[in-house]
């Protein structure tokens, strides 16, 4: 890299939302982490329709109906196949994004949900429920991968100053994504008798608008820098990115981190595993990702509307209630995309976490007595909606960015993948198990969900340091002390702000 002999830090310009910036973040947000949120909802409401279909289907072939145990079986299935099928997908990410590229592994990815949209919306003309089951998995894989890979992309194409606003979209495409979903499953939309296997299928149309749309924007410039050696094609695409020629200072900046990371190479995940320089960071994601599905909120999404009835809602009404939590969230999410620059990550967490540890309780306490109080079916409501806004602006957005912000390029996506997969493997397992816990423990269900809060909420307040406005090498050093680590730039203790040597002092890791 030229520069000039006297060697000066070339002067950093606050990034802006230029509109390729934009575009690319809505594009790939819409075309994969929509898809996440639709998938998510989108066989509540028609759930009857498609089992009487289950049953339909089954009598033409073996002339009995199916047992209720069975049927249920099937439908479990239905439900978990996809969160089982993420947690495949999450497995996926770290080699396809090294292969691939971020959007590449995108574009790749559309294959995962087009091939599954088509076998669910022809699922009812071959009579086949199988292929609904099979197709679950196949886009839980899709979902799995751009649930990662989408949070990585824009954190890599964003400005420091614009990440966290910027890591927040993927989450609120998801939330739409919902919303979506319940609008259409409304009896007099989609979610009928008839319309189901259509807006089964729906799910094809934003991965089709990706593929044709997505590979007009640029790749990660600093997947082409660091990764790929690249550094023309990590400038144009930085260049078109910030709107501006002069990018010499995020360039310097992935150069230093590249020759800090020369020794490592790209890290698989028992490396990753084994570093000691990322011990505290590999805890905190896998904490606040564990925290994030086990706090309780698939069980509110996956099983809607069987809580609403047990809170007294009528039963015709219980869709537009659905409806209208889903729209709640999205405002929520919308939020927290304004303020969490303002506010920084770590409020937003703690805050987050603790609206949802005292909506449990508060539910808990309106369930158990909403048969003597006759206003009380209207507090539960009132606790799940408190839950899904506390649950929008923190819990549900800010692991994704701070997972990107906590790793350097080497360890991102292996980090993606822990991540990913405990996310998922958590995902499967309230899907799962919730319905037993409802069974087993009614109301008091939500305890253990306010107690999970509570501890992440406690751990987050202990270990995890606000990432606002720190390059990634900035966050690595904050991490340094509580690692039992050094972080050296050349052969001094300073840090990158602190040094005055030239571009060929190089940052690294050295463990104590």
């Amino acid at each position: 890299m030229a520069v000039d002999e006297e060697w000066k830090k070339p002067v950093e310009r606050r990034g802006r939302m230029t509109a390729v910036l934009a575009l690319a973040t809505l594009i790939s947000a819409f075309g994969s982490s929509f898809q996440y949120g639709y998938n998510v909802a989108v066989i509540n409401s028609p759930s009857l329709f498609m089992q009487q279909f289950y049953n339909r289907t089954y009598v033409e072939r073996y002339g009995q109906p199916l047992e209720e145990n069975f049927l249920t079986l099937l439908w479990s299935l239905s439900v978990s196949m996809y969160p089982l099928g993420g947690f495949f997908g999450s497995l996926m990410v770290a080699p396809l994004v090294n292969k691939l590229g971020r959007k590449g592994t995108l574009l790749f990815n559309n294959l995962f949900s087009i091939v599954p949209a088509v076998m669910m919306g022809v699922s009812e003309i071959v009579k086949s429920y199988e292929i609904i089951i099979v197709a679950r998995f196949i886009v839980g894989i899709c979902a799995g991968l751009s649930s990662n890979v989408v949070p990585m992309y824009l954190g890599e194409l964003a400005p420091k100053n614009l990440r966290g606003a910027l890591g927040i979209v993927p989450q609120l495409f998801i939330t739409i994504g919902i919303l979506s979903a319940q609008v259409l499953g409304i009896r007099n939309i989609l979610g009928n008798s008839t319309g189901w296997p259509l807006m089964l299928g729906l799910t094809g149309i934003p991965a089709l608008i990706e593929l044709l749309l997505l590979p007009f924007f640029p790749e990660s410039p600093r997947y082409m820098l660091i990764q790929r050696g690249d550094e023309r094609t990590a400038r144009k695409a930085l260049q078109r990115l910030r709107g501006w020629d002069n990018v010499d200072a995020e360039i310097l900046e992935m150069h230093l981190e590249d020759r800090s990371e020369k020794a490592e190479g790209h890290l698989s995940v028992l490396s990753l595993l084994s570093q000691r320089s990322l011990r505290w960071q590999l805890a905190s994601i896998i904490i606040m990702n564990m925290g994030q599905q086990l706090s309780g909120v698939n069980a509110i999404y996956y099983y809607a509307d069987s809580i609403y009835a047990t809170a007294g809602v009528e039963q015709n009404d219980i869709q537009y209630v659905t409806v209208g939590t889903g729209a709640v969230n999205v405002f929520m999410t919308i939020a927290a995309v304004f303020i969490v620059e303002a506010s920084g990550r770590r409020l937003l967490l703690l805050c987050g976490f603790g609206i949802c540890c005292g909506g449990c309780v508060l539910l808990t306490v309106a369930l158990n007595l909403q048969e003597t109080v006759t206003w009380m079916p209207y507090i539960s409501i009132s606790c799940v909606i408190i839950y899904v806004i506390g649950h929008a602006i923190g819990p549900s957005p800010i692991p994704y960015v701070v997972t990107t912000e906590m790793f350097r390029q080497s360890a991102r996506p292996a980090a993606f993948m822990v991540a990913g997969s405990v996310h998922w493997f958590s995902n499967f397992t309230v899907g799962l198990v919730f319905p037993f816990l409802e069974r087993g423990l009614g109301p008091y269900s939500f305890i253990i969900f306010s107690f999970i809060c509570l501890l992440t909420l406690v751990y987050i307040w202990l270990v995890v340091p606000e990432t606002k406005n720190k390059t990634f090498l900035e966050v690595c050093q904050m991490f340094a002390k509580r690692n039992k680590v050094v972080i050296k730039l050349g052969d001094g203790d300073l840090s990158m702000k602190e040094s005055d040597k030239g571009p060929e002092d190089i940052i690294r890791v050295a463990a104590f």
